[in-house]
């Protein structure tokens, strides 16, 4: 869809919200999805309002995406309608169409969606300090606790088999049968530690599966740039970027929560010394955590320092693998891009190896 003002405009009027639209700008900051920001006056209040083009690339079932969005936020909302003033602040609000449904498709099948903009608030993109991991491990698990009694598998699969550690891994050993750049040869060690590791990877997948973990509603992006804060930073208000809500177990959110939290380096480091788990934001995160997670069974709870091991495990076999079938899944800006991802996750991984028994500690 070429998104001319007219036709942008002929989108949002479709979506039932008060007043006169006086103002539009594109937001670029999302990577996966088109945003708008438009800007209505009604009764001589101002309000903002988030429209999006949901990629369909990415997301082949929209609509059940945001079914799932309003089946999570609908239960959240309803758990803090009576208990707090600033809800809009605290959860995403939906906006519906004028004829009610959750989305409008435009004239070449694009679906686009409406929330509330939520205004006055900080957003970060690294962890600055143990505060603040605090801070963030303390919003993951607030946002499991407030769903923490609604039943995961009442929600779709919108990514099948998105952290399925044996499927990631029958795609790797493909890669490697096919070796269709001839990389193979350069990935040796890689291969080597990441197969001798397979077995242990499994733990998570196969927890769920067998029904010893239980399955809950997961997020699948716990990173610190999807929490809104105040504007001076000091407390976690509401967790955003909902697209990959769906049934899992919440081990997949804190392993994520972890890998992302705690490394010392980028994700794409040349010089892996600069790589490692730091334990004293891993402490901090973790006590955050748990200060709101109390609803853990004690083989969840036992597998938290597990899950950040795994999620990086898991991440060091798509970026290794995309390497092998040339680089077709994630985008690159040098030739051993995704090779060099992995590297910083298997460094990761081992740094928690040598670390073992002072990151266990944090759940202790």
């Amino acid at each position: 869809m070429q998104n001319s003002e007219t036709k942008l405009r002929q989108v949002i009027a479709d979506f039932n919200i008060p007043g006169t639209l006086t103002a539009l700008k594109a937001n670029r900051e999302g990577h996966i999805n088109t945003t708008y920001i438009s800007t209505f006056a009604s009764d001589g209040s101002i309000r903002k309002y988030t429209h999006q083009r949901i990629n369909s690339y990415v997301f082949k079932h929209p609509l059940e995406v945001m079914e799932n969005i309003s089946l999570v936020t609908g239960h959240i909302r309803s758990k803090l309608l009576g208990s707090c003033s600033d809800v809009d602040l605290r959860c995403l609000r939906i906006v519906k169409t004028r004829s009610g449904s959750l989305v409008h498709i435009d004239d070449e099948g694009g679906y686009w969606r409406t929330y509330h903009y939520i205004d006055h608030v900080k957003t970060f993109s690294t962890i600055k300090d143990t505060e603040q991991a605090f801070l963030l491990g303390k919003a993951i698990g607030n946002f499991q606790l407030q769903l923490a009694d609604f039943e995961g598998n009442r929600l779709h699969e919108t990514i099948p088999h998105f952290h399925d550690m044996g499927l990631r891994y029958r795609q790797l050993e493909e890669a490697m049968e096919v070796n269709h750049q001839n990389r193979l040869e350069r990935v040796g060690p890689e291969l080597a530690f990441l197969l001798e590791n397979k077995e242990r990877g499994l733990v998570l997948w196969d927890g769920m599966a067998k029904g010893k973990v239980p399955t809950r509603v997961t997020h699948n992006d716990t990173k610190i740039n999807n929490v809104l804060f105040t504007p001076d930073g000091k407390e976690a208000l509401c967790i955003i970027d909902l697209d990959t809500v769906m049934p899992g177990t919440i081990l997949f959110d804190t392993g994520d929560m972890i890998r992302t939290a705690t490394t010392t380096g980028e994700e794409d480091a040349l010089d892996l010394s600069t790589i490692g788990c730091d334990v004293d934001l891993h402490r901090s995160l973790i006590q955050g955590y748990l200060s709101k997670a109390d609803f853990l069974t004690p083989l969840e709870r036992s597998l938290i320092v597990e899950s950040g091991r795994n999620i990086t495990q898991i991440m060091a076999v798509r970026f290794l693998t995309d390497y092998l079938n040339g680089d077709r899944y994630y985008s690159i800006e040098r030739e051993q891009h995704n090779l060099d991802r992995a590297r910083t996750q298997i460094r990761l991984m081992q740094d928690m190896d040598s670390k073992w028994e002072l990151l266990s500690r944090s759940v202790e």
